[in-house]
């Protein structure tokens, strides 16, 4: 089942307040964020400017397996680039191929080069799995004849 919705309606079911993360704060304040907000991953912003993401697997594979400190080392020392990012036009489908020809698990949304919001893998099996239950719902409305015609 193709699923033709584009990010920006998934964004619009989500809340608005995006988590970000300074290159410049420790990998210690980041990953602190990260368990507060119960979230795996933030954008790392420059002023305005979306420059890497941060998430749990680059706090395990580039510190704490390496032996370093979360106190002493900086986001910008270990986040995730090149940046794959999305327009909000982008459909589930595209963004779905995209995570999984990256092995991502979290995409930025960009408008013009700002910032929109990040998107998950859990979000987008979270919209596919509710996609299809409205289908189903109407197909079987269909059948039954219960269907609005």
């Amino acid at each position: 089942m193709k699923i033709t919705s584009s990010i920006d309606t998934l964004l619009k079911n989500k809340p608005s307040k995006v988590w970000s993360v300074s290159p410049d704060e420790t990998v210690f304040a980041a990953i602190t964020m990260m368990a507060e907000k119960n979230i795996g991953a933030l954008p790392v912003l420059a002023g305005a400017k979306l420059v890497g993401v941060i998430t749990e697997r680059d706090y395990t594979r580039k510190v704490a397996l390496q032996g370093k400190s979360s106190k002493s080392t900086f986001v910008r020392e270990i986040i995730s680039t090149p940046i794959v990012s999305v327009a909000p036009d982008c459909s589930i489908d595209e963004c779905m191929h995209l995570m999984t020809e990256h092995r991502l698990r979290h995409l930025p949304v960009l408008n013009n080069g700002e910032l929109v919001g990040i998107v998950s893998i859990g979000d987008l099996v979270n919209w596919i799995i509710s996609t299809q239950h409205v289908a189903i719902e109407q197909l079987e409305n269909f059948i039954s004849g219960s269907y609005p015609g």
